[in-house]
């Protein structure tokens, strides 16, 4: 992690877990310097009727140029559509769905480690795959309660 920011070590690690799976699903990283430089990372993708899905990962990194002291850095994911539905990935998967996986619906994932945050991104790859993706593009709901 030598001469990178914690911000950029983290897209870095971002797009090597989830890159693939995202641009597979037609999601695409926007290319914003200025946002990554204060830790939100936003991938991005036209849906019918002239609508946007978006993914949004939220970084609070603690310790600049390190993830291994200190303070856990953590992050979040957000989904967003253009129409004006927004939604935390937590949120959608504990309270709209009732999947108990996560500790609660506003979690954030936490790491120190590089290992860390490789499996917090492949877990919360893992959910928005399998629930956020199809829930943005209106292809699966919540059961009624």
């Amino acid at each position: 992690m030598l001469g990178q920011s914690a911000q950029e070590y983290f897209r870095v690690i971002l797009l090597t877990v989830v890159g693939q799976a995202y641009a597979a699903a037609d999601y695409a990283l926007e290319e914003r310097p200025i946002q990554w430089a204060g830790g939100q990372f936003r991938f991005t993708k036209a849906l019918r009727s002239d609508r946007t899905a978006t993914i949004e990962y939220q970084l609070l990194a603690y310790e600049d140029n390190t993830f291994s002291s200190g303070q856990p850095s953590r992050f979040r994911v957000t989904l967003m559509r253009s129409d004006g539905l927004r939604r935390d990935l937590s949120a959608l998967v504990v309270d709209d769905f009732g999947v108990a996986i996560l500790p609660s619906s506003a979690h954030w994932w936490t790491f120190r480690t590089t290992d860390e945050l490789g499996r917090a991104l492949a877990e919360a790859g893992h959910l928005t795959i399998g629930y956020g993706i199809p829930w943005l593009a209106g292809e699966l709901t919540p059961p009624q309660l």
